[in-house]
This record gives C-alpha cells, structure tokens and sequence, in this order.
C-alpha cells in the first residue's frame, strides 16, 4: 500500500477513470472536475490518495485559502473503496492532509460530513475534530 500526496505529473487518464469510479461509492449524483484543472494551482489544493498494486482504493483533498479570519483548509471528497474500509486507510489519508496543514502553516482546518456516516464522524472525532454549532447553507449556481 503507497499514501502519497498527488501532483499534476501524477495525472494520467488512467487515474482520471479509476478516480471517477471511486466516486460513485461516495456519491453517484456528483458531477466531477478533471483532478488536472484542480492542480492548476497546486498551492490552492493538497490530494491524497493511497494505492495498492496501482489501484487507487482511497483519496481525500484539502482546499487551502485565505480570509481575514486566518489561513484555513477545507477537506472535501474523502473516500475509500467499500472493499477496503475498515483498514485505516481514511486515517493514513487524513493525517497526511493534517500533516500538510501544518506545513502550509493553517490556523484551521475544516470538514462537513452527513448525519449518516457514522464511521467517517468517528474517525474525525478521533483525529480532533469538534462539531461547530453554526448552520452549514448552500446555495446551488449550476
């Protein structure tokens, strides 16, 4: 099993498609940005992802940005391969992000996950997390 942080030399149409399976597991309505566009700007984002045999079976991403409040990281699209959960493999790709966290030198790091997944809230739980009492709203523009 390899954990490594992605960048753009990493990409390739092989890992565009094995990527776009694993997120049907996490959502089979979500409609996917190609992992080239998101690496545009490699400061904006980190991607980790964990293999095995050249397979990917795991990734999760950080959005980094900046407001008056503080340098902050967003962790969005955490998934692991049904056939592999339950291995630790959430918390290796969690910690590495929690690892860049610390070397972009973050006051925050956030994340939002649905009442359902209990599995994944405890894992977060467990790395530190606490819930925030504000409201989450979204408001769809396409």
């Amino acid at each position: 099993m390899e954990i490594k942080i992605l960048g753009q030399e990493d990409i390739t149409e092989g890992l565009q498609a094995q990527l776009s399976e694993l997120y049907l597991q996490l959502n089979s309505q979500l409609k996917q940005v190609e992992l080239s566009s998101i690496l545009e700007v490699p400061e904006q984002i980190d991607i980790v992802a964990c293999f095995e045999k050249n397979v990917l079976i795991g990734i999760a991403m950080m959005a980094n940005y900046k407001v008056v409040s503080g340098h902050k990281g967003m962790i969005e699209d955490v998934v692991v391969s049904k056939q592999h959960r339950s291995k630790g493999i959430g918390r290796k790709l969690m910690a590495l992000l929690l690892q860049q966290a610390k070397v972009r030198k973050l006051n925050d790091v956030l994340l939002f996950s649905g009442h359902h997944r209990t599995a994944a809230i405890a894992l977060y739980k467990s790395l530190g997390f606490n819930i925030k009492t504000s409201g989450l709203y979204v408001k769809k523009l396409n």
